[in-house]
C-alpha cells in the first residue's frame, strides 16, 4: 500500500481583486487537497478555490502542476479542482464518515506531509456565521495547525473528511483547540453533479449576506456583505434578529432553518429587528449566493 501522504497535495489559488469574496477570504489562498481519482481530481475545502482564476498544486516530490476549478458546493463546503498536467499520484479511497464514532483515532495530513494523530472528540451540529450549517460535523483534537483542505484519514487510511476550521471547545475545564472537519459522506451524493456541472443539482438556498452570531435574545448581525440582500434591506451591524415572518428566532441554527425554509432563492419575507433598543421591521428579498460569485473559467 502506498504512503497516503503522497495522495495529498499543497494548493495555492489566485483570486482576482474584483472577486466578491476577495475582501473576506483574500486573493492568495493556500491549503491542501486530496487526490480522489486516478485522473488527478482533487478534493479540497471550497473557500480556498471560490472565484479562483488560477490554481497551482505542489506534490510531495515538489512537482508544481497547474489545475482548474471544477466546482464548489456552498451547502457542504467542498470544492473540486482538476490537475491539468500529469499528476501520477495514487487516489485515496473514500471511507465512511457516518461509520466514524466519537473516540475513533485518525490522522490529519496536509499537502506538506505534516501529520497529526488525532481523535474524534465530537460529531454534532455546526452553524457558521456566514450562513453555513452542517447537521453533523466532525470535530477532532489535537488540532492540525494547517487545516484548510487537509485530509482526515481513518485507521485504514480511508478519507473520511476534509479540514475546514480551527475552533475551540471546553474539555475537562480547559479550553482546547480543535479542527472542524466536513464529513466525506456529504460529498458522495453530489460528486457526479460537481464534476459534470460545477454545482450540486439541488434548489439554491435563500441567501441574505449576513455575518451573524448567537446572543441571548436571538441572532446578532456582525456585518453584512456589500451589495447583498441584507445590505439592500438596510440591515446593520449590531441589529438583533428576533423574528422571521412572525416566527421567533431562537438561535443561529434555528434562524438558518427558518430562512432556508423560505425557498426558493429570491423569496421575500419580513424580519423583526431590535436596533438600539427599538423594534424595527424590514422586508428582505433573498438571492442565490452563486449569482454574486465570479465563475471559474474552464480550460
Amino acid at each position: 500500500m502506498s504512503d497516503p501522504k503522497t495522495s495529498i497535495v499543497s494548493l495555492r489559488a489566485h483570486v482576482p481583486d474584483t472577486a466578491f469574496t476577495a475582501a473576506t477570504l483574500g486573493t492568495i489562498r493556500e491549503g491542501s487537497g486530496a487526490v480522489i481519482n486516478d485522473d488527478g481530481l482533487i478534493l479540497t475545502i471550497g473557500y480556498l478555490i471560490t472565484e479562483a482564476e488560477e490554481v497551482w498544486l505542489t506534490t510531495h516530490d515538489e512537482r508544481v502542476v497547474p489545475a482548474h476549478v471544477v466546482g464548489y458546493d456552498q451547502e457542504t463546503g467542498f470544492g473540486l479542482v482538476q490537475a491539468l498536467g500529469e499528476l501520477d499520484l495514487p487516489a485515496l479511497r473514500l471511507g465512511s464518515s457516518n461509520a466514524a464514532r466519537r473516540g475513533d483515532v485518525g490522522t490529519i495530513i496536509n499537502g506538506r506531509g505534516d501529520e497529526v494523530l488525532t481523535e474524534i472528540v465530537a460529531k454534532q451540529e455546526f452553524a457558521g456565521y456566514w450562513e453555513y450549517m452542517l447537521d453533523e460535523a466532525i470535530f477532532t483534537a489535537p488540532f492540525h495547525p494547517s487545516w484548510g483542505g487537509a485530509a482526515l484519514l481513518d485507521e485504514n487510511n480511508a478519507l473520511i473528511g476534509i479540514g475546514s476550521l480551527r475552533l475551540q471547545m471546553l474539555q475537562v475545564g480547559d479550553t482546547v483547540d480543535i479542527n472542524m472537519i466536513v464529513p466525506i459522506d456529504l460529498l458522495k451524493p453530489i460528486l457526479d453533479d460537481l464534476i459534470t456541472t460545477g454545482r450540486a443539482q439541488r434548489q439554491a438556498r435563500p441567501w441574505l449576506g449576513v455575518f451573524s452570531a448567537e446572543n441571548s435574545n436571538g441572532v446578532v448581525v456582525m456585518n453584512v456583505a456589500d451589495g447583498s440582500p441584507a445590505e439592500q434591506a438596510g440591515l446593520q451591524g449590531g441589529d438583533i434578529i428576533s423574528e422571521l415572518d412572525g416566527d421567533e428566532v431562537e438561535g443561529l441554527s434555528d434562524f438558518y432553518r427558518k430562512l432556508w425554509a423560505r425557498s426558493p432563492a429570491g423569496s421575500e419575507f419580513s424580519l423583526r429587528l431590535i436596533r438600539g433598543g427599538r423594534e424595527n421591521w424590514v422586508r428582505v428579498k433573498t438571492a442565490d449566493r452563486e449569482d454574486f460569485l465570479q465563475k471559474p473559467q474552464l480550460q
